[in-house]
C-alpha cells in the first residue's frame, strides 16, 4: 500500500489524552496531529524522534494532520491502526497471503451476532471470517500485543471461536508494523485475560497470522509470517 500523498516530516514533542499528538515541522511549526492508536504504545513514543504526518484532506477538520509513522530503533514503525485492516483487505483479495488464497468474495466490516469482524472471505468450499490487530510493542526480539488491557479484543476472540464452533473458519490476523523483531508473542503481564483466551482460541482452531509489514516513507508493505512464542 502507497500513501496517496506526500507525507509531512516532523520530530514528537509529545503524545497526550491518547489521540492529540505535539509536532514540530521542519519550518519550526508547532502542529497537533490527530493519533489513531488508542492503546498505550509502548516502545514506539520517543520523545525528538522524527515522524510523518499525512494532511488531512478534510478542510474542517479540527486536527490538520494523522500521525502515520515514527522512526525508532534505526526503522521506521507504522502506528497508524488503520491501515493493517486496508492491507489485510487487500492482501486477501489479491491472494497475496499464504494460506488465505483463492476466495472470490471478499468484503469489509461483515456482522457476525453482536460483533462485527474486520473481513470476510468466502469461496464455494468454505467461509471465513478474519479479525486484523495491529501490532507495534517491542520487547526483546519479540513483537508483543496487546500493549494495554482489551476487553474488545478480547470479544473478538470469544466471536472467532464461537465462528469456528458453527464450522466457518476463524482467523486472526496480527499486523506487526515494524521490522526489528524476530518473532510473536503475547503480553501475558500486560492482559492475562486475553492471553488465556488467545490460547483458547488456538486450542480450539482458530488460525493466528502474525505478518509482519515493512513500513517506509512511501507507503507500508506486508511481508512474512513470524512465528509465534505463546
Amino acid at each position: 500500500m502507497k500513501f496517496d500523498q506526500k507525507l509531512v516530516s516532523g520530530k514528537l514533542i509529545k503524545r497526550y489524552k491518547r489521540f492529540l499528538t505535539d509536532v514540530e515541522l521542519e519550518d519550526g511549526s508547532i502542529v497537533v496531529a490527530h493519533c489513531t492508536n488508542s492503546g498505550t504504545m509502548k516502545s514506539c513514543l520517543e520523545e525528538g524522534a522524527p515522524v510523518l504526518l499525512s494532511p488531512a484532506k478534510d478542510p474542517k477538520r479540527k486536527t490538520r494532520f494523522t500521525w502515520e509513522i515514527i522512526y525508532i530503533n534505526g526503522g521506521w514503525i507504522g502506528i497508524n491502526t488503520i491501515i493493517p485492516n486496508q492491507l489485510v483487505y487487500e492482501a486477501v483479495k489479491n491472494n497475496e497471503i499464504v494460506g488465505l488464497e483463492n476466495y472470490t468474495n471478499v468484503r469489509r466490516e461483515v456482522k457476525f451476532e453482536d460483533s462485527r469482524l474486520d473481513v470476510f472471505a468466502e469461496n464455494e468450499n468454505e467461509k471465513c471470517f478474519i479479525e486484523v490487530k495491529n501490532v507495534t510493542m517491542k520487547v526483546g526480539d519479540a513483537a508483543l500485543f496487546p500493549d494495554a488491557v482489551t476487553t474488545r479484543g478480547l470479544k473478538h476472540l470469544e466471536t472467532l471461536i464461537r465462528i469456528k464452533k458453527q464450522g466457518m473458519r476463524a482467523v486472526m490476523v496480527y499486523v506487526i508494523q515494524r521490522m526489528d523483531v524476530d518473532n510473536f508473542g503475547v503480553a501475558k503481564h500486560i492482559d492475562p485475560k486475553y492471553a488465556e483466551a488467545l490460547q483458547r482460541a488456538i486450542d480450539q482452531g482458530v488460525e493466528i497470522f502474525p505478518i509482519q509489514a515493512e513500513v517506509s516513507p512511501l507507503g507500508i508493505e506486508l511481508r512474512n509470517k513470524l512465528p509465534i512464542n505463546i
